[in-house]
């Protein structure tokens, strides 16, 4: 039943954008493990980090209200991390998993004690790791509303990852999924959806545990699909795979936004969130690993086949009100509008693998479609760069 719910002209939840990146040797097209030294070019800037393997970088945003804020760092900070790799001698690519070449394995890790411990718990997972996400963060008042929240996403994880699929290219061949992340990543013990836990306690239990089975070291390392960050008050939906472009970054951002803005309604009016098996939300979320947008995807309530252009058809009309509120609406629909012209990560990734011929073509031509809009081949650049007072992370 369709419930007419009341929202704010405007909200003040907060947005923050992590994104993570590839290293790429420029001769090869294969990984290239200079992350120390791109850091190092780098001086210390804190919307910088290593990540797991020494071929991944990642940023994150400072906290903003406004999607034109979030595209403006974005822009800067792709901007930023490029030079810098530039001149560490690689590129710098926007991909949910490298595309050419072998991974290095324990050689690869980054050499810090947790990424170590990480290394040495979960060896067999090594030849899968390193793949790429995008983590949107959004404030929430409360963890008890955040539990809520993690709730009613269960059903449009699938659609966002649908819509974000980059990463069909694996070892200098397509992998045969438009988001070959998502596969590797669910390897991970706890890389699953959150569940429709009753209240903040019952989360917390969950999270310790996972903990105490061994199947993560902390709770920074459960990788529920969407989780309350365990460093910030927010919630962090973990299941995109990072956008070929920073508009995908954006557009994945104001739906995120919109849709905790859309489930606290609901909450403050006494909704309860709509009954979805988890099977059938695992379902919905392979298929939209597989087939991405437009192919075809499950509804997680009725397990039925449908076009992935109509699931995230109801997708927008569930949060319509949510992104008009908050005069979001012309952006997201305007970067809808492009995916579906087929203009998502990997159908642009296989265009490119089909043209380029060579590992060090098709690397080049994807670290230039990272740079689309930031001053490089796509056209002009942001305004310089400010160094945020404080960022998300995760």
């Amino acid at each position: 039943m369709h419930v007419r719910l009341s929202l704010p002209e405007r909200n003040d939840l907060t947005l923050g954008v992590e994104e993570e990146f590839v290293l790429a040797d420029p001769a090869t097209g294969g990984v290239s493990l200079t992350a120390p030294r791109l850091l190092e070019l780098l001086d210390g800037e804190p919307a910088v980090m290593p990540e797991f393997l020494r071929f991944q970088i990642e940023t994150a945003t400072g906290i903003h209200t406004s999607l034109d804020e979030i595209r403006a760092e974005l822009l800067g900070l792709r901007r930023l991390v490029a030079d810098a790799a530039g001149h560490a001698g690689c590129l710098l690519l926007a991909s949910g998993t490298p595309p050419c070449g072998d991974l290095p394995g324990l050689p690869g890790v980054t050499a810090e004690p947790r990424y170590r411990a990480l290394a040495a718990r979960y060896p067999t997972l090594l030849a899968g790791a390193g793949t790429c996400a995008c983590h949107v963060h959004v404030g929430v008042p409360s963890p008890a509303l955040g539990v809520r929240v993690l709730a009613g996403l269960r059903p449009w994880l699938a659609p966002l990852l649908a819509i974000s699929a980059n990463s069909p290219l694996a070892h200098d061949e397509d992998s045969g999924w438009a988001s070959g992340r998502y596969p590797l990543w669910s390897r991970w013990p706890t890389a699953k959806p959150p569940l429709d836990w009753p209240d903040a306690t019952a989360y917390a239990a969950s999270v310790d545990a996972a903990v105490r089975r061994g199947e993560a070291s902390d709770a920074h390392g459960v990788y529920y699909y969407a989780r309350l960050s365990p460093k910030y008050p927010t919630v962090e939906i973990r299941v995109a795979d990072v956008g070929l472009t920073a508009e995908d970054a954006v557009l994945l951002a104001g739906l995120s936004r919109a849709l905790v803005v859309t489930i606290l309604a609901e909450a403050r009016a006494g909704v309860a969130p709509r009954p979805v098996r988890t099977a059938l939300v695992v379902a919905s979320l392979t298929a939209a690993a597989r087939n991405g947008y437009p192919g075809h995807g499950i509804d997680p309530f009725t397990g039925q086949a449908l076009p992935h252009h109509v699931l995230v058809g109801r997708l927008l009309e569930y949060v319509r009100p949510a992104l008009q509120a908050n005069g979001d609406f012309a952006t997201v629909d305007r970067q809808l509008a492009a995916v579906q012209a087929g203009e998502t990560g990997a159908a642009r990734q296989r265009a490119l693998f089909a043209e380029a011929g060579a590992p060090a073509a098709l690397v080049a031509e994807l670290a230039s479609a990272t740079l689309t809009g930031t001053g490089g081949s796509g056209g002009s650049g942001p305004p310089p760069r400010q160094r945020p007072a404080a960022v998300h992370g995760g």
